[in-house]
């Protein structure tokens, strides 16, 4: 049985992720992981101690989650992204301020990128990129670029 040519995953990966804010939920869910990680009590410790020890594991739990759905759902990431940056905020008191910093900049720094993609915007152009177009068409960089001559 042939073997399926690897050259077709990298550019499906790159349409599936040009589809969605996949920089913000990875920082997001990233920063979820890391603070996870840096909790320092067992589940034990934490059922013993009360509703604030377990919200030292709820919290980046939940931005862990709100980091996979606004990768896979992205039609409802601006509720995700506020979501996450209350979570990620805080986590400054529940989980070890924030995961020592990085977790809590991570998360809100993803929730801020998730919060402000636009799905269907066409890439922008650089100055430079505008003058050779208007070169190129004969028309000045005013006309038609919906910019007032």
């Amino acid at each position: 049985m042939p073997e399926r040519p690897r050259q077709g995953l990298r550019p499906a990966f790159r349409r599936w992720r040009a589809r969605r804010p996949f920089w913000g939920g990875l920082l997001l869910a990233l920063g979820g992981g890391e603070i996870l990680l840096t909790e320092k009590a067992s589940l034990k410790v934490v059922m013993h101690i009360g509703m604030q020890g377990l919200a030292g594991y709820l919290l980046p739990g939940l931005m862990l989650i709100l980091g996979l759905l606004i990768l896979f759902n992205p039609s409802q990431r601006l509720f995700y992204s506020v979501t996450g940056v209350l979570l990620s905020l805080g986590t400054w008191l529940t989980s070890n301020l924030g995961g020592f910093f990085v977790g809590l900049l991570l998360g809100v720094t993803g929730s801020c990128l998730a919060f402000g993609w636009l799905p269907d915007q066409e890439p922008r152009t650089s100055r430079r990129g505008r003058r050779q177009e208007a070169r190129t068409t004969g028309r000045s960089l005013g006309e038609g670029a919906g910019e007032p001559a």
